[in-house]
């Protein structure tokens, strides 16, 4: 069954929003961005231990100070 989009929502959508405040998502976005480079694992543990982190070799990128991971949201269906 295709629904085309216009018959996806109420023709009176737009009163519902009346009043309603804007929502603008901030951009998360870095100050700066750095490469570093190890010749070894000894190296790599090391500099984990500097910095208070977990790292391995599978480590692609880091925040530090490190940032606790957000919780991706979900739309929840009350009409069920």
């Amino acid at each position: 069954m295709s629904k085309n989009q216009d018959d996806l929502f109420d023709e009176d959508w737009r009163s519902h929003w009346i009043d309603m405040p804007e929502y603008v998502q901030e951009e998360d976005k870095e100050f700066s961005k750095l490469t570093v480079r190890f010749d070894n694992e000894d190296d790599l543990m090391e500099f984990a231990a500097l910095i208070n982190q977990k790292l391995t070799n599978k480590t692609k990128s880091i925040w530090f100070p490190e940032r606790q991971k957000k919780k991706r949201g979900r739309w929840k269906d009350e009409s069920r």
